[in-house]
């Protein structure tokens, strides 16, 4: 057995405050808890990715991780009924002229109970295949029982129909047929509280998020968006959407590790409001940081402006249009050589991002170890 190793935590009175704090002694970080008078202290790193535990807050006699909700009990370590498997390392404690020390030397071993591993817990990369793979992605809102004749919808199925005669393999993803849930801002607790996959996925067996990821991250060669405009911005469905694939981008911003690679996006945009520019600038950006390329001319649009709300006609419009559906058919012969061309090529990608944001931060934290998928302290 090791020598004790009492340390110091600090004074009883002052710890006894706070129902739950996180607190750094000789640089093992400890959840220290108090309840009734009676003080306790366990590991402050989840066993999950690492969340400060002591950050959290007590519900009963467990501390629950501030980062994903993972609860542990503040005297045992053990986790909540049906995970006592997963357990942190608690500590032996005693009171000294006011003070309270801890046995750094007393943690008792963590555990954790096995999890399968998630099926998008996989290595990027184009599987196996000499067809080029178009995923469309519909982003309008609509009643499922009583649908109605979207713009932007059928110029996606053009265009997909197209690249099916081109000899591509086609899947639509409609984000109205999915249940997922809005992005819950773990990003906005801690930088690498943001995991892959989505830490909703990974909890959340119901969310269909994953489709989205499966389809963008391991599927697709060329990825076709179509939102109409809404008070001259995307539909709301695209920004749900795009929150949560913030996972994505944030493995290049945190990791350095660049999930899609040589893959074309392009984007059907179409409203009875103008600002067509306005959507596609966003989106234009939001999936050159995802780390997609572009055909030339990468999105096709369509709006009456901002005095034409006869959306009727607007429809009639669409409909009688051979211009744009022919222009929905040139997106996708653009769309598709471009990625025939990567996929024979595979050029050669260089991932240093001068100027680009985070890179600073990937310099100063290069020596950080990777708290996926497990803490990292001394108790490793």
């Amino acid at each position: 057995m090791a020598a004790s190793r009492w340390t110091r935590v600090g004074s009883v009175e002052e710890l006894a405050r706070r129902p739950l704090q996180q607190v750094e002694v000789e640089g093992v970080r400890l959840a220290v808890s108090c309840v009734d008078g009676e003080l306790a202290v366990i590991s402050g790193a989840c066993n999950h990715v690492g969340g400060p535990l002591g950050d959290g807050r007590l519900d009963g006699d467990y501390v629950t991780c501030p980062w994903h909700g993972w609860k542990f009990h503040r005297q045992t370590g053990e986790g909540e009924p049906g995970f006592e498997e997963d357990c942190v390392p608690r500590y032996a404690t005693r009171v000294d002229g006011g003070d309270l020390l801890v046995d750094l030397a007393s943690a008792t071993k963590r555990r954790r109970k096995p999890h399968a591993r998630h099926p998008l817990d996989r290595p990027p990369g184009r599987e196996p295949g000499d067809r080029v793979r178009v995923l469309g992605i519909s982003t309008t809102n609509m009643d499922v029982a009583a649908p109605r004749y979207s713009t932007s919808d059928a110029l996606l199925d053009t265009a997909l129909a197209h690249a099916g005669g081109l000899g591509c393999e086609t899947r639509l993803v409609k984000l109205r047929e999915l249940s997922f849930r809005a992005c819950e801002g773990y990003y906005s607790k801690a930088a690498r509280a943001c995991t892959w996959p989505c830490s909703i996925t990974q909890m959340d067996p119901a969310d269909q998020m994953d489709q989205v990821y499966e389809g963008i991250v391991f599927w697709a060669d060329v990825i076709l968006v179509a939102t109409p405009i809404r008070w001259g911005v995307a539909s709301s469905l695209y920004f749900k959407m795009a929150e949560r694939l913030n996972c994505v981008q944030n493995q290049i911003t945190l990791r350095n590790r660049v999930m899609l690679r040589n893959k074309v996006a392009a984007f059907v945009i179409t409203g009875g409001q103008d600002n067509v520019q306005g959507v596609a600038g966003q989106a234009l950006g939001f999936f050159s940081e995802l780390g997609c390329q572009f055909p030339q001319f990468p999105y096709i649009a369509h709006s009456r402006g901002w005095s034409a709300e006869d959306m009727e006609e607007n429809v009639r419009y669409v409909q009688a249009s051979a211009e744009l559906h022919d222009g929905a058919r040139a997106l996708c012969d653009r769309s598709v050589d471009l990625a025939r061309r990567l996929i024979a090529t595979a050029p050669e990608v260089h991932d240093h991002r001068a100027g680009r944001k985070a890179s600073g931060f990937l310099s100063a934290r290069a020596s950080l170890p990777v708290l996926q998928p497990g803490p990292a302290d001394d108790e490793r």
